[in-house]
């Protein structure tokens, strides 16, 4: 006799139902790892560019609120660090626009991710330097991606 028997049909099907039921929200989880990647890569970044156009304010010795020089871009800083308005951080940082809504309210820069369930609790904000002493703030919240 050929082929199976019921019972090692029945067995066949409940495997591949577990197995389906252990893997497929592995996989379905790749869209929420992808956006909280992407946004602490924009955290990396912004705290790389801030401490690079810091270090380029001291060494040319320049002058609080106005551009700073930074691999031929003039970078607004405000203590030394990059602004949260205008050419400051996301131009420092390299950010996309297409890639990521972006928005400034009250010194700090929001970046967020275009295509996440919740946009508001998926973003990086960058807040700006308050004073000579205190470099500038950057927070991931992830809890929407």
């Amino acid at each position: 006799m050929r082929g199976f028997t019921l019972i090692e049909l029945i067995v066949a099907i409940a495997l591949v139902g577990i197995l389906a039921a252990v893997a497929i929200p592995r996989f379905a989880n790749f869209g929420t790892d992808a956006r909280v990647a992407a946004l602490q890569g924009v955290a990396g970044s912004m705290r790389s560019a801030a401490a690079i156009v810091h270090s380029a304010y001291l060494v040319n010795g320049s002058v609080n609120n106005v551009p700073t020089g930074v691999e031929g871009a003039q970078i607004n800083t405000q203590y030394g660090y990059p602004d949260a308005y205008g050419d400051g951080i996301i131009a420092a940082a390299g950010i996309s626009t297409n890639d990521f809504a972006v928005s400034h309210k009250d010194g700090v820069t929001m970046v967020k991710s275009r295509n996440a369930p919740d946009a508001d609790a998926c973003k990086v904000e960058y807040t700006k330097a308050m004073n000579a002493n205190t470099p500038p703030v950057v927070l991931v919240t992830t809890s929407g991606c």
